[in-house]
């Protein structure tokens, strides 16, 4: 047996090579997490409040919103206080909380978008059916789900990367701990952590972007079948907001996790891309390009002025 002297804390270098930006990086990051934290709020009380918004696709789209305030949140408090002159140091236990609520929340997310993409392929090709097959039962299933299967995933994850001593170095090259930058730190052998965590990563993450293509193959074929260009672009409209958020998503998490070789800085600016500028933008993603939540957020808006002046 080997005597290990494990380690209690770590310390998070941030971002390489941006020792000169620090207060450039600490603006950007507390606007971008304030508006994500506004924004995803607003959309979640519009949601919540306004009775033409309680159909299936806008109870997932308050379920997303509820996600983006906590995605960001996993990272970015303790990033703003290292940015704003606070010694970067993590507990043991708190550097495990970030890995597990991070895949968690990011396990949840995939599948909060294939489940999405589901209702949409109903209501398009199944619209006369739509109510009896995404009835209240099986969304309150499909949302229960989303985050049971997130926390399972987070909960392997955390396990095999936290079953690991780690007795020095304590130098975390990034803002946030996660499974690229925890690995390489522990003193034994991570071959099996590495394979299966990976390897859990990818299969959820390709499994549920497959299921997406295949759902929006068969949408796309169905719109094209609309006799008249206006239905085609009221149906495009409904599923173009969604697109636009799995683009935003997917897309960095292949960069991260789908690469052969890693690079410590391309992936703390994809991170901060991911976790903080990606949440921020749903709200505007989902305002813009939606009547019905534009109509629902002018309306809340209004009685709250209302109520406030009177």
């Amino acid at each position: 047996m080997r005597n290990y002297t494990f380690v209690a804390e770590f310390v998070l270098l941030g971002i390489p090579n941006t020792e000169s930006l620090k207060h450039l990086l600490l603006a950007l990051f507390l606007v971008f997490y304030i508006f994500t934290l506004l924004g995803n709020l607003l959309i979640f009380l519009t949601v919540l409040t306004s009775s033409t918004l309680h159909t299936p696709m806008y109870l997932f789209l308050g379920n997303l919103s509820v996600f983006d305030i906590f995605f960001p949140s996993v990272s970015s408090p303790k990033m703003i206080l290292c940015l704003i002159g606070q010694r970067c140091i993590i507990s043991y236990e708190a550097c495990a909380s970030q890995l597990f609520f991070y895949h968690t929340l990011g396990g949840t997310e995939c599948l909060l978008y294939t489940v999405m993409a589901y209702d949409r392929f109903v209501a398009i090709c199944h619209p006369l059916r739509y109510m009896v097959i995404m009835n209240h039962r099986v969304c309150t299933g499909l949302t229960l789900g989303t985050w049971l299967g997130g926390c399972l995933h987070g909960s392997i994850l955390a396990f095999l990367v936290f079953k690991l001593p780690y007795c020095g170095p304590n130098e975390v090259d990034n803002f946030f701990c996660d499974i690229p930058v925890m690995l390489p730190l522990a003193c034994a052998d991570t071959s099996l952590a590495q394979t299966v965590s990976f390897t859990n990563v990818d299969v959820v993450t390709l499994t549920c972007f497959f299921l997406i293509i295949t759902s929006y193959s068969r949408i796309v074929l169905s719109i094209l079948k609309i006799s008249s260009s206006a239905g085609r672009r009221r149906a495009f409209s409904t599923c173009s907001a969604h697109l636009i958020s799995i683009l935003l998503f997917y897309g960095p998490v292949m960069l991260i996790y789908l690469r052969p070789v890693s690079s410590p800085w391309l992936d703390s600016v994809i991170q901060v891309l991911n976790n903080i500028v990606t949440p921020s933008l749903n709200p505007l993603i989902y305002t813009l390009r939606n009547k019905d939540v534009k109509l629902a957020l002018k309306k809340m808006l209004t009685q709250m002025v209302y109520t406030s002046g009177t």
